[in-house]
Order: structure tokens, then sequence, then C-alpha cells
């Protein structure tokens, strides 16, 4: 399933996508809020410019592909715009709230870290922590019927690998080599919340005299 989106296809979607999770009483989007949602400043890498026509090209690309579909009403004079990129009826691709919302923030800033995942997802899912993003990271890119992303080389420098998504084409594979599991935390041994708490019976002995002393 290859659908070898372009960059503002991917910004399209994104934004449609975004919009329905975090502005449902304004989706589906007008052609203007769409062009607005596509050139903010914010949560948008890169920034862009498009114009309302460019969008409105971008939107018929897509609907070729059938991804986006015009749900204006009846007589209604404003076309609004949703996405079909996924979970309906018809489609072959079936994502979680979870990976339709790391689709999503990789569709509108790029490759990111598992980190930046989880705190720029927040508007869209809940993770419990970064090794919950990984594990559905994992398992995004070990579909057999279609890897959704891939782990990135690791740039020089950084502690975390990037991951990008794989609707545009191919994208450069991290070697597994290259690949350092995160530390397990480590556990407390028995004897050393022992002597723990024998320290602390003693301080509590030690303040339990001076407290009497200052009594008397």
């Amino acid at each position: 399933m290859e659908m070898d989106l372009s960059l503002t296809q991917t910004r399209v979607l994104g934004c449609l996508i975004e919009k329905e999770k975090t502005t449902p009483d304004q989706y589906p989007l007008t052609l203007n809020s769409l062009t607005s949602a596509c050139n903010q400043k914010s949560n948008r890498e890169p920034v862009m410019g498009l114009s309302e026509s460019e969008v409105q090209d971008v939107l018929d690309e897509l609907n070729k592909k059938h991804l986006v579909r015009d749900e204006s009403g009846f007589g209604s004079r404003v076309s609004k715009f949703k996405h079909r990129f996924c979970n309906t009826e018809f489609s072959e691709l079936q994502l979680s709230e979870q990976e339709l919302a790391i689709v999503c923030v990789l569709f509108l800033r790029g490759p990111q870290t598992p980190g930046e995942l989880r705190s720029r997802t927040n508007r869209l899912c809940s993770f419990t922590d970064v090794h919950e993003v990984e594990a559905v990271l994992q398992k995004m890119a070990e579909r057999e019927d279609f890897p959704l992303v891939v782990r990135m080389p690791r740039e020089p420098g950084k502690r975390e690998s990037r991951y990008a998504h794989l609707f545009s084409g191919e994208v450069e594979a991290a070697d597994p080599s290259d690949y350092s599991a995160p530390v397990a935390r480590q556990s407390v041994s028995n004897d050393v919340i022992e002597s723990m708490e024998q320290r602390i019976a003693e301080l509590e002995t030690k303040v339990a005299d001076l407290l009497e002393k200052l009594g008397e």
C-alpha cells in the first residue's frame, strides 16, 4: 500500500487529522481554515506559505487517491473537507489512536525522536512514558503488510534516534547494531532497604531524646 505522498500532501492530511481531534466542532474544514492550518507557524516543520489555490490543488490530488472528500451539504456554498486516510469502511489502513497520533505528528513536523513524539502527541492521545512510545513505534515498523515508520541513523551527538514515516517513499534505516536499548531501572536490594530503615530508626530515637531534653 504505497501512497507516495508529497510534502504538501502530508501537510494537508496531517492538518485534517489534527483538527479532527483537537477542534471537532470546526471539522470538516473549509478551504480557508485548512490553508491557515497548513501555514501555522507553531507545530509545523517546515513552516509553509501556501495559497488557497495551492491547497485546493493538493486536495484535488488527494481526492484522486481517495484520501480526502468534500463533505459539503446539499445547497452549501462553502466546501468542507475531511480526510479518508485511515479507519474508514473501505480503507486498507486501520490505525489505533496512538498510531494515528504518531503519523499525524510525523506528517506535520518530519522525523521525531520518541521523546519528542510523546510530548507532541499529547493533544491527540496519551502515552504513559517514552517506553510505551517506543513499543508502538516498533509495532508500526514491524507490520507485515506495510511498515509505517522506520528508525533513522542516529545523528552525531544525539542520544535518541529519530523515526520517519514511510508514506512518501523509502527512508534510510538505521543499522540495527547502532541501537542501544533503554537502560532498565536498577532495583534496590533488600540489604539496602534494611540499612536505610535502621538508620531512620536511629535518627528517630535521637530526635525523641532531644525533644525530651528540650521539654525538661
